[in-house]
């Protein structure tokens, strides 16, 4: 794949060098491949916003959400996960810290492989009335409706919450359509830090201006499985995908190979209320969880389309295990 001839991103004068992180299964990162993401307050005008989305593929909005509303999810989610032992004895739920004697590997979130004894407590996580009142927060829905300007929109009922515990592993590089191809409508995805969440403790990282390079990618994968059923071609497990759905592991590898080496990763301190909004072809990833307060990383991920538009309908039901999505 061709790289793509976009504007770099913009330097951030007067704030430090990106921080030492790393990817999902390599080591560290190299410096020179990471900077800061950009982010604007709720009151930068909408047009404004919009501009940043459309250029950059992401507009990473503070302070959208109550902080309190946001902590109160994470509080209930973990007290739901408590009888697993995930949590550190005499800890508060909200903090969310790790039980350092569990091998992180075994108590992996959505996307990983949880123990059979947690996997009916995620699964039931996801259908409780605290999550459905959060996914449909009004401070959330009305500026989703403000910022596409959509008379109405509505949220693929598959939206997931995911943990992401220190030591174990952190979610691969990837761009949503990959596991959406059920629907040529676009949508827009919202990415919730349920916690205030570092670069170093395994926040999402967005490869710079790479919602094309996503499509260019999309594309070969589309011809590549034009002979193959509907089924299959709109799998992102399909014989001309990995394993798993995900582009690579190694994100500095891919940075090198599919973009030349030209872009660089972006990364961010998020905190309780903010929100990260991208485009379905923007190439993402997560840094490893190094948090130095052994804190579990915990983000929703919620698709929205315009109401009357044609959805996925594989996403139409609550997250399960086993739903080979």
């Amino acid at each position: 794949m061709g790289f793509c001839n976009i504007p770099l991103h913009e330097e951030h004068d007067g704030t430090p060098d990106g921080p030492k992180v790393r990817s999902s299964h390599g080591g560290d990162m190299d410096a020179s491949s990471i900077a800061w993401m950009e982010s604007v307050d709720l009151w930068t005008p909408l047009k404004e916003m919009r501009k940043l989305y459309k250029r950059d593929g992401y507009v990473w909005i503070k302070n959208l959400i109550p902080r309190e509303d946001v902590l109160k999810m994470r509080e209930q989610y973990f007290q739901h996960l408590s009888p697993t032992g995930l949590l550190k004895p005499d800890t508060s739920p909200v903090h969310g810290i790790f039980n350092p004697s569990n091998d992180p590997l075994s108590f992996q979130g959505v996307g990983g492989h949880p123990q059979a004894q947690c996997t009916a407590l995620l699964e039931s996580a996801h259908t409780t009335p605290a999550f459905d009142a959060f996914c449909n927060h009004p401070s959330l829905r009305t500026f989703v409706r403000n910022f596409t300007g959509w008379e109405q929109e509505v949220m693929l009922k598959r939206a997931m919450m995911r943990h992401n515990c220190p030591g174990s592993l952190a979610t691969g590089v990837h761009y949503d359509k990959l596991f959406l191809r059920g629907s040529d409508a676009d949508f827009l995805t919202a990415w919730v830090p349920i916690g205030d969440c570092t670069a170093r403790g395994g926040g999402l990282m967005y490869l710079e201006n790479s919602d094309q390079l996503g499509r260019e990618l999309e594309q070969e994968f589309k011809h590549n499985a034009a002979s193959l059923s509907q089924e299959e071609r709109v799998s992102a497990f399909n014989k001309h995908m990995a394993a798993d759905g995900y582009l690579s592991h190694d994100a500095e590898g891919f940075r090198k190979t599919e973009a030349q080496g030209k872009l660089k990763w972006l990364v961010g301190d998020f905190e309780a209320g903010d929100v990260v909004f991208h485009t379905p072809h923007m190439i993402h990833s997560s840094t490893a969880n190094e948090d130095e307060k052994g804190r579990i990383r915990l983000g929703s991920d919620l698709r929205f389309y315009e109401a009357g538009a044609p959805v996925d309908q594989r996403w139409c039901n609550s997250w399960k295990n086993d739903d080979k999505l």
